[in-house]
């Protein structure tokens, strides 16, 4: 089991989640410019968060199942986000404030230290992210997604993962074949 579920387990024993939702294939659980303060478990099917720069979307993470997921800006600091939240296909989600959240993390000490513990594993993930970002070979850039993210191939529809590796659907296709 790992943090994540332990925290899901945690947060289920003490009835917890405020609810769950249900989305539709490609509606939208956080529209831009919007504030979503709220954390999200992902029961099933999968999210992708992007930004829009003028006409173009960029994908800069996903979520899928047994995943948890929120606008980490909007989360933080309670404010507007200029990130998407859009289901790729049929979703479901648990949801909790975060002021209910926080009261349960700040409960013990054992809470808080594994809260971090889950913060620091995602900052890790955004380290490697800012990497591949960086690596200008779209090879190099497919190879760590694929040994970083296995399962992103049998989750996420490939033109989104193009996307997300800022590079073509062709070029990625290609890549994929040799």
């Amino acid at each position: 089991m790992n943090l994540v579920e332990i925290l899901v387990e945690k947060l289920e024993k003490e009835k917890l989640w405020e609810e769950e939702i249900y989305l539709k294939r490609n509606e939208f659980l956080k529209e831009e410019n919007t504030t979503d303060s709220n954390l999200y478990y992902i029961i099933s099917g999968s999210l992708r968060i992007f930004i829009r720069d003028n006409s173009e979307e960029k994908t800069i993470r996903f979520g899928y199942e047994k995943n948890i997921i929120a606008a980490l800006d909007s989360f933080i600091h309670e404010g507007k986000s200029v990130y998407c939240i859009q289901a790729l296909k049929k979703t479901t989600l648990k949801r909790i404030y975060k002021k209910t959240f926080m009261n349960f993390i700040q409960k013990s000490e054992e809470n808080k230290s594994f809260w971090g513990s889950i913060l620091l594993y995602h900052i890790l993930q955004q380290m490697e992210r800012e990497k591949d970002l960086l690596i200008a070979s779209p090879l190099e850039r497919y190879q760590r997604v694929l040994k970083r993210s296995p399962q992103l191939f049998q989750e996420i529809p490939h033109k989104f993962i193009a996307n997300y590796l800022r590079m073509s659907p062709e070029t990625l296709s290609r890549l994929k074949k040799s």
